[in-house]
């Protein structure tokens, strides 16, 4: 079974239980709020059963239950001390799970209502309060809102529906050492997919599907196993930033979320990956206008941040650091190239960067233009364009490219054209990149080798030549020759048909006669 085959064996028996959820929710509230729960119950299972493995572990030689430990004063103060160093939260005994579950199936005899539930999150919470974790974790639960009478109009029938949500919940394979889809950003795409477009367009919350995702991830890491940080100014889930981690060692992870529910999740899956609470860094603000990690450098850089995002633009950019060099800020209505811009700042003498943009990025004019021209006439740092297919991402079926950066270019190095537009596999309602498509690509910016129709290894001098347009068909020449056409056998047709039409003709004309017509 190849990779994507079984990506979407998972994705399949997720979105099934997902679905199941939603239908249960269905009707009580808004379809974009739905998510909220779910995802956050997700989570919250994913914590204990950290939680109890952890326990277990400590508890091993002593034969003691979680439950018995915590009720002595001085074991509960020791495995609460080893969890905060250890995983940086704490789970009380009567808050896990599966103790929850426990009391679910118990039904009318059971313990579990919302109020439980409420009591459950506000403690991990609170025992991060004062740690070195507590950043990481304020706020996580904010979005599932348990009193809401959107689920109910008293206590109990809002318990009954949260408890058919965590039975639900119960149920999903997580498979943490075989999985090959992202659970929360997958889970998060599908919410956004079937019951949440129009919010999810209007965040520009354009999830990068995995084998996108897999392309940027393999060209930031080529030539590298060990890479001291990895950072996304527009990191929405988090996965793309996890997708690097799978192809090389990622010590820190840094990324920036304007978006405060996506911010959440973001760090909610960077937990739910094991990435410890000491190992990422993900902040909520404007990145543009407000960069949280502006002194840090990093190794890799990837991103696909919300296309043609207004910003504010403002005069007072040109003497910012990130942009005082370039002479000219992005337009008020595109941001795109101030992304470029603050993320060339970030990176690192010796690092890569690739970002996800719009088409119109590599050929417009006025400060685009020269901001182009800049980064590569004076700075030699473009390195790849990669043309994607059209309709690949959620919320937009524009064509897409992936323009890829690096510092650390020599004079003559050639800037390589990939136009991987036309090589995909027809969905349902999105185009998908087959392995094959993500190998051929990634090996081609390695090779930089030109092939017909496909790819072309350009030197400064051709793009300067082209009065620095990075339009893709100016480099890589797609255009197929048609057959040439066989005027005789044309004409011979013509005359036979024109003969077919006089024999029919005929044939009415007897028929018209025996109608009296």
């Amino acid at each position: 079974m190849t990779t994507s085959e079984k990506q979407r064996l998972q994705q399949a028996e997720l979105h099934k239980k997902l679905w199941d959820m939603a239908n249960d929710l269905r009707g009580q509230m808004e379809a974009s709020e739905f998510k909220n729960y779910i995802l956050g119950l997700i989570f919250y299972r994913y914590l204990s059963e950290k939680t109890e493995v952890r326990v277990d572990k400590l508890l091993e030689e002593d034969a003691i239950s979680y439950g018995k430990a915590w009720a002595d004063e001085e074991y509960r103060e020791a495995l609460a001390e080893e969890l905060l160093q250890q995983i940086g939260y704490v789970i009380e005994p009567e808050y896990l799970f599966s103790n929850m579950m426990i009391e679910i199936e118990k039904g009318d005899n059971g313990t579990f209502d919302t109020e439980l539930l409420q009591k459950a999150v506000n403690s991990v919470t609170e025992s991060t309060l004062g740690t070195d974790s507590q950043a990481d974790f304020e706020h996580l639960f904010d979005d599932m809102d348990l009193a809401s009478s959107k689920l109910g109009r008293d206590v109990r029938s809002r318990s009954k529906l949260i408890a058919k949500i965590i039975a639900s919940v119960n149920d999903i394979p997580f498979l943490h050492d075989d999985v090959d889809i992202d659970v929360l950003g997958d889970a998060y795409e599908y919410m956004i997919s079937q019951f949440a477009a129009s919010a999810g367009k209007k965040a520009g919350e354009f999830y990068t599907p995995q084998q996108v995702s897999k392309i940027l991830a393999k060209i930031v890491t080529v030539g590298k196993t060990d890479l001291k940080s990895v950072y996304d100014p527009a990191c929405g889930s988090g996965s793309l930033l996890l997708r690097v981690a799978k192809e090389a060692n990622v010590r820190k992870f840094y990324g920036q979320e304007l978006t405060s529910t996506t911010y959440n999740l973001a760090r909610m899956n960077m937990l739910l990956h094991d990435v410890s609470y000491q190992n990422f860094d993900i902040q909520n603000a404007d990145t543009l206008e407000e960069p949280q990690h502006i002194e840090l450098r990093h190794e890799a850089i990837v991103a696909n941040p919300p296309y043609s995002a207004k910003w504010s633009s403002d005069a007072a950019f040109l003497d910012d650091e990130r942009f005082s060099a370039y002479g000219r800020l992005a337009p008020k209505s595109r941001a795109d190239y101030a992304f470029v811009q603050h993320m060339i700042h970030q990176l690192d003498d010796n690092g890569t960067m690739a970002v996800v943009l719009p088409h119109g990025v590599l050929f417009r004019g006025a400060a685009e233009g020269i901001i182009r021209k800049y980064l590569i006439d004076d700075k030699n740092y473009l390195d790849a364009v990669i043309g994607l297919p059209s309709n690949v991402f959620f919320g937009t079926s524009i064509p897409t490219c992936i323009m890829v950066f690096k510092k650390c270019r020599e004079a003559d190095d050639n800037v390589i054209f990939i136009d991987a537009s036309s090589e995909f596999e027809k969905g349902k309602n999105q185009n998908i990149l087959t392995d094959e498509n993500v190998e051929k690509i990634v090996e081609t910016y390695k090779s930089r080798e030109t092939i017909d129709k496909y790819s072309h290894a350009a030197l400064l001098s051709e793009i300067e030549e082209n009065d620095f347009n990075l339009n893709i068909p100016r480099y890589v020449d797609t255009f197929e020759e048609e057959e040439p056409v066989d005027l005789g056998a044309v004409s011979k047709r013509m005359k036979e048909i024109d003969g077919e039409i006089a024999e029919i003709d005929e044939e009415l004309k007897k028929y018209f006669k025996e109608l009296g017509i």
